[in-house]
């Protein structure tokens, strides 16, 4: 996978949600936590796996606020809303070389990230099938070395989504953003596909898979596969950067139901990816691959809960 469609990928998965937020009417959100114990640290210019080690610990929550909620004539929700998220990762680093890393990462690899963002989202119907997803929000991303405006990412998208039936969803549509240093148009991709029954399915872009078993009106039983990530500008030779952590899991994930409010969804699994990646904020280096690979870490386990609410 390019590191850079995985950056727009993560950088865009707020703007794309998924279809739910149609049929919301109250205050939603998340709070989460994942971990991933120590692992080795791989050698990227001769994929030696070495006895340096690195672990990941994050917190994250979001929290989405209807503004103003109505029907319109295709009985569809016109929707506009406020939608606020953070996630701060802590990582423990040990046993490293400097000449075993990139010239990238001589002064090894962070020790902590800090994403925040609050947008607004508007979602409304322009046909009986079509509807319109505009949103518009700003963050800050930073590795918390040094905090100023160059972490400060602006980010705005018009999706046009078609639905072709209530379980298939297709959007596409331009996402303006500053992560490349000026502003410029980037396209945006929407895909949400499920199905409903006992045994049932989600494919979303860019979040992830899943397979379920409804065993109980309360109780799900998932398998799940996810991409998920971290961003931060940092100072790479005194030149603003954009630095990527990316993560590809795989777990199984019970999802349990208290009342009609509550869910709570712990994830046991591994990683099949892990990995960091950098990006000179320069456009002609968006699709611009490098001549060795991004450093990675070895396979190991993977741990999450994740309490969600809608009211």
């Amino acid at each position: 996978m390019s590191k850079t469609v995985f950056y727009l990928s993560q950088l865009f998965i707020i703007l794309l949600t998924s279809t739910a937020a149609q049929s919301q009417s109250g205050i939603s959100g998340e709070f989460k936590v994942d971990y991933v114990p120590f692992s080795k640290y791989v050698r990227p210019i001769d994929s030696t796996k070495t006895n340096a080690e690195s672990n990941f610990k994050r917190a994250q929550l979001t929290f989405e606020v209807p503004l103003s909620l109505e029907m319109d004539k295709y009985n569809h929700p016109k929707l506009w809303s406020l939608v606020i998220n953070g996630s701060y990762a802590r990582m423990g680093n040990k046993n490293y070389n400097i000449q075993d890393l990139p010239v990238e990462y001589q002064g090894g690899f962070p020790n902590e990230l800090l994403n925040t963002q609050i947008g607004i989202k508007h979602l409304r119907s322009i046909s009986s099938s079509w509807s319109l997803l505009v949103m518009a929000s700003v963050g800050v991303y930073t590795d918390m070395v040094e905090i100023n405006k160059d972490d400060v990412l602006i980010q705005g998208g018009v999706i046009f989504i078609k639905q072709f039936n209530p379980n298939l969803a297709l959007g596409a549509g331009p996402v303006l953003t500053n992560s490349f240093g000026v502003p410029m148009v980037l396209p945006g991709i929407y895909f949400n596909w499920e199905s409903q029954g006992a045994l049932h399915f989600k494919v979303a872009f860019p979040e992830g898979v899943e397979l379920g078993y409804r065993m109980y009106d309360n109780l799900d039983l998932k398998l799940v596969g996810e991409i998920s990530g971290m961003t931060a500008e940092t100072k790479i030779g005194n030149k603003s950067s954009l630095l990527g952590y990316q993560q590809i899991i795989a777990g199984l994930r019970p999802q349990l139901k208290f009342g009609e409010h509550w869910t709570l969804e712990p994830t046991a699994g591994t990683t099949l990816l892990r990995s960091f990646s950098t990006t000179n904020r320069k456009i002609k280096d968006i699709f611009r691959e490098k001549d060795i690979a991004d450093p990675r870490f070895t396979t190991t386990f993977y741990g999450a809960i994740a309490l969600k609410w809608k009211f």
